[in-house]
């Protein structure tokens, strides 16, 4: 009797020790990112999720797995989330000539004839240019445009998105003649003609005529778009402003095994989205969420179609404008609070973010967890910040603008109203947490440049000295959990992902080096080594 117990406790001891795993990652510096920011050597993970993390000896004792790896103490993070991109609009720019970066409209035409020379039907479209690098910084004409393509529609889209040049040919097929008057937009005319300029709603006059891409080149580059961020660490993306066809191709091809990307998907403010939400109810898979609805309030700072209390500082007559009637704001506020969605509005200048945060502290009545969210918050008047706090509304900011405007914003904005643009730390104040993204393709998608900008507030030649705005840095932990926990919070997700907690699903990255140590050269030149997505790795660094 006593052998047959003893081995009975020997049996029970032996299983305790020899749990199974399928994945242990042991000897690494795993930032769990929880509520006390512990961190710890290993982890293991079953069935895509995290099962147990502590020392190296602990989980190398208790479990055993069908694969170990040695992260050779390098740090392993959360996968990151940005929390305000445009995954699928990424996915369909890398069609588009690329005009980032160009320092003359000149150059902008250069890159055009040469992409034109692979690219040879249909329409030319491109994205990336900004003005406000250019020597004599003027928005362009399609002159230029009308002379080398005079057959072949040509849409540019700004940086942004919140403008665009057409050429002639784009502009008969839209049928736009003359300079219509468009709510919250602008066709710009100069001596009576077209100067082929659209700014924000306009734009859609046009580039609602491209043809939509068809379902291989749709899978196509979203494939491309993924591998792309999985390589910079990116697990989760806020999708901000889809249609809900696009979620229906998007879920087909997660559940095809296709998209291994998590998306969190804000639909679009209009009526189509709204009936299907509102009847179908929230999407919820474990690669998907979709519960809240992204409204615009007003263009960008750059095109000057950000709403200002006051005029431009460089543009005397101009304020900017709201994209549609304040009374319109208020009726969809209402319409999603009864069916408990969530409302994410992209508001940039001070009269726009007023608009829309008085709206919110109207509708939610006070403190709340409904997690409405204004998107960039990038311009507040002083006396409007406490707004975003009564009403626990979240900031989702993208810290790449700030040091991508800095060196113009200041003659949009002037010196005093400056001072609370790209208010980061200020904004973080209001209700202890924010979420951080990166607007791409408006920005790269690298999470690092993220990180970078957020903590040092420089660009990459270390201007300005101090740093812009220094005073509104965030801490790298504080960016750390923008980049995980935060961003997972304002998206509902905060008890399933953004921390590497037991419970939790095993998206994580291993990277070259660490975020909390590491100093400004090492953040930019910072790589991916492995990424993982329930527990499944997807990258690997050659």
């Amino acid at each position: 009797m006593k052998k047959i117990l003893f081995l009975l406790l020997a049996t029970v001891l032996l299983s305790c020790k020899q749990n199974n795993a399928d994945l242990i990652i042991y000897n690494g510096k795993i930032y769990t990112v929880n509520q006390n920011f512990d961190v710890a050597e290993a982890m293991a993970v079953k069935d895509g999720k995290i099962i147990a993390v502590g020392s190296s000896e602990q989980i190398q004792k208790q479990y055993t797995a069908k694969e170990s790896i040695d992260a050779q103490q390098k740090p392993v993070y959360p996968g990151f989330i940005d929390a305000h991109a445009h995954f699928v609009g990424y996915a369909q720019s890398l069609k588009n000539a690329n005009l980032v970066a160009a320092k003359s409209w000149d150059e902008i035409l250069d890159r055009l004839k040469a992409y034109a020379q692979t690219d040879k039907e249909g329409w030319l479209t491109g994205r990336g240019w900004d003005q406000n690098l250019w020597p004599d910084k003027k928005f362009p004409t399609k002159d230029k445009l009308d002379e080398l393509f005079p057959d072949r529609p040509v849409l540019l889209t700004r940086i942004d998105g919140h403008a665009a040049i057409a050429n002639q040919k784009a502009l008969d097929i839209a049928g736009v003649s003359k300079a219509i008057k468009i709510t919250g937009g602008e066709v710009v005319e100069e001596n009576g003609k077209l100067t082929g300029l659209l700014v924000d709603n306009a734009v859609g006059l046009v580039s609602d005529k491209i043809p939509a891409p068809d379902q291989k080149q749709f899978k196509k580059y979203l494939l491309q778009a993924q591998q792309n961020c999985f390589e910079v660490g990116l697990t989760t993306i806020d999708d901000c402003g889809l249609d809900y066809e696009t979620v229906e191709a998007l879920d087909k091809l997660q559940k095809d095994g296709d998209l291994k990307m998590k998306l969190y998907v804000l639909l679009s403010d209009s009526e189509k989205n709204y009936d299907f939400l509102f009847k179908k109810g929230p999407i919820k898979t474990d690669f998907l969420n979709v519960r809240g609805f992204k409204v615009y309030a007003d263009g960008a700072l750059g095109s000057r179609g950000a709403c200002l209390l006051q005029h431009y500082s460089d543009m005397p007559n101009k304020t900017g404008f709201l994209l549609s009637e304040p009374k319109h704001f208020e009726e969809v506020a209402k319409k999603i609070n009864e069916h408990g969605f969530q409302m994410c509005t992209h508001a940039i200048g001070d009269s726009a973010n007023r608009t829309i945060l008085k709206i919110y502290n109207q509708v939610l009545g006070g403190k709340n967890d409904k997690r409405w969210r204004i998107e960039h918050a990038q311009v507040v008047a002083p006396q409007d910040f406490n707004l975003f706090g009564s009403a626990s509304v979240i900031p989702s900011v993208q810290p790449t603008h700030a040091t991508s405007d800095m060196y113009w914003a200041k003659d949009r904005l002037g010196a005093e109203r400056i001072k609370t643009a790209y208010a980061y730390k200020q904004l973080l104040q209001q209700n202890g947490w924010l979420a951080l993204g990166t607007d791409f393709p408006v920005e790269h998608i690298n999470p690092m440049l993220t990180f970078y900008a957020a903590t040092l507030r420089i660009d990459s030649q270390n201007y300005p000295k101090g740093g812009f705005q220094i005073e509104n840095a965030l801490t790298p932990e504080e960016t750390l959990r923008g980049m995980t926990i935060w961003a997972a919070k304002a998206n509902f997700e905060e008890k399933e992902k953004g921390s590497l907690e037991t419970g939790k699903f095993a998206d994580f990255i291993i990277m070259e080096n660490d975020l909390m140590q590491a100093n400004a050269q090492q953040i930019l030149q910072n790589k991916v080594l492995k990424t993982y997505v329930n527990g499944q790795k997807v990258y690997e660094k050659k």
